[in-house]
């Protein structure tokens, strides 16, 4: 398969990566040259992980995968894109839900950089339901999260539930 040289953004608050994401991350590798995931500060969101922790969990994940960076970033996301010289993003559809608000998201970048493209991937099927805040709902009160994450973000979780 010939990869798109572009590099692409994948882009999200990861809060915190769950394996649908480590799984869209390794998918999309095989088809850029690289991928930079660029993990949003997201200020108006009450995360379970600062940007720096969300960052050294993205990076542990990932750190067998060559053509992967993860990067944090605040502000807009075309801003980051135009920073990082693409003009391709990536994301994930699970439901008809995401698609009406990707949809939205993908409008309004348009209207703010008309170069950028985003793409789509499904989810794998055993992925499909997964979201990070369902996860740590599940974690919050006490259920095992461990077929949804890497081992290290098990821990972290596990850590962060019990403080």
């Amino acid at each position: 398969m010939t990869k798109l040289i572009t590099p692409a953004i994948y882009p999200g608050t990861f809060d915190p990566i769950t394996n649908g994401h480590f799984d869209l991350i390794k998918r999309s590798a095989r088809l850029f040259d690289s991928i930079v995931v660029a993990v949003a500060e997201s200020p108006s969101k009450k995360t379970m992980f600062t940007l720096d922790e969300r960052v050294d969990m993205l990076k542990e994940v990932t750190k067998g995968i060559e053509n992967v960076s993860v990067i944090g970033f605040s502000g807009l996301l075309v801003d980051f894109a135009k920073q990082q010289k693409t003009n391709i993003l990536i994301r994930g559809l699970r439901t008809t839900v995401d698609y009406e608000y990707e949809f939205g998201l993908t409008s309004m970048y348009k209207k703010l950089m008309p170069e950028l493209e985003s793409v789509f991937l499904t989810p794998t099927e055993e992925f499909a339901f997964l979201s990070s805040t369902i996860v740590r709902e599940v974690a919050i009160h006490g259920g095992n999260v461990d077929q949804f994450l890497h081992p290290y973000v098990v821990e972290k979780v596990k850590d962060r539930v019990k403080t």
